[in-house]
Parts: C-alpha cells; sequence; structure tokens
C-alpha cells in the first residue's frame, strides 16, 4: 500500500516531532515514527502502475496553487488501539484537493482503504497510533491537553510514501503550482 499524502512544511514538523518525542520520552509511544514525515493523509492505496500513479499526481499537484489549511484540537479514534491525532479542518480547497486526488488515482488503484471515501475522510496529523491503549489514552490526552494545537499550514505539496519494512517513506514530492515538465 502506498500513502497520498501532504507533507508538512518544516516549522509545522519541529513542532509535531517535538510533541511525538515528548510522548515517546513519557509514555513509551513510538509505533507513529513509523512515518518520518509528519503529514495529511488523503488515500491508502495499492496501484497497478506507480509511474502512472506519479504522472497524474505531479499534474493534479502542478495545476494546483498552495492553499492555507487549519488545525484545531485533539481527537481520537477509538478502538483497541486508539489513536490520537490533531484534526484538521475541511475547507473547500482540501475537499476539491481530495476530490481530484480520488477522481485521477480511481482507474489506477487495485484497492483503497475505507476511511478516504469522501464521507468517511477525516484529514488529521497523527501523534500516536498502534501502540496506544485504553489505559493509556486518559493520561496521554491529559498531558496532550496542557496546550493548543491551532495551527496554520500550508499544503503545498502531494507525496507519495510507501512502506519499507516497517517504516513508511518519501517516495517522491510533487510541489503545488509548478509546471510539469513536458
Amino acid at each position: 500500500m502506498l500513502a497520498i499524502t501532504s507533507l508538512l512544511s518544516p516549522p509545522h514538523v519541529l513542532r509535531i516531532n517535538a510533541i511525538i518525542k515528548s510522548l515517546e520520552e513519557k509514555f513509551g509511544l513510538d509505533d507513529v515514527q513509523a512515518t518520518l514525515d509528519p503529514h495529511l493523509t488523503y488515500q491508502l492505496a495499492g496501484v497497478k502502475k506507480l509511474s502512472s500513479l506519479k504522472k497524474v499526481l505531479a499534474e493534479v499537484a502542478a495545476t494546483t496553487e498552495p492553499f492555507p489549511a487549519f488545525t484545531t484540537g485533539l481527537g481520537v479514534f477509538p478502538g483497541e488501539r486508539p489513536v490520537i491525532y490533531i484534526p484538521v479542518l475541511r475547507s473547500d480547497a482540501l475537499n476539491a484537493l481530495h476530490r481530484r486526488i480520488r477522481e485521477v488515482t480511481a482507474p489506477l488503484c487495485l484497492r483503497t482503504d475505507k476511511f478516504s471515501g469522501p464521507d468517511c475522510w477525516l484529514p488529521h496529523i497523527s501523534l500516536a497510533l498502534h501502540d496506544t491503549t485504553a489505559d493509556l489514552l486518559g493520561p496521554v490526552l491529559a498531558y496532550l491537553n496542557q496546550e493548543t494545537y491551532n495551527l496554520k499550514i500550508i499544503i503545498d505539496n502531494l507525496a507519495i510514501l510507501r512502506q519499507d519494512g516497517e517504516l513508511f517513506v518519501r517516495e517522491e514530492v510533487f510541489k503545488m503550482g509548478a509546471k510539469v515538465p513536458a
């Protein structure tokens, strides 16, 4: 599976990674570090041909101007291993980009995840996943609740992250508003 994402800008990467590192030091939560680049995910997909995916995403990025997106608060996806995240507020621009990505990738995908559909998609920045427990949830949220998470991030790229062993690494990053080479 590949992840189609937007990577955060360097100042936000530093802030998110500092939060993630503090969760590791205080609570031993480090599974989220399997993805080295903080990001928001549009879609998880298995594709027939990676080169075709790169081509359509390069075109979407080239024809999309960067735009701001905003975060606020904290969120939890419940379950046996709760996911703790910072929600990214959906906007017309973010919804339009998500819709375009889904449209251009649909013919290329062998399979996608059920949570990237327009009715289920909740853009977010993960802080803890896979190694959280119900017992840790309260203390972790109490700790995180000491700060606010109102960020203005600039969506200025599309990136493909691919699994490499236990890590998800950058496959390619496409800058938005950049001309596509002929």
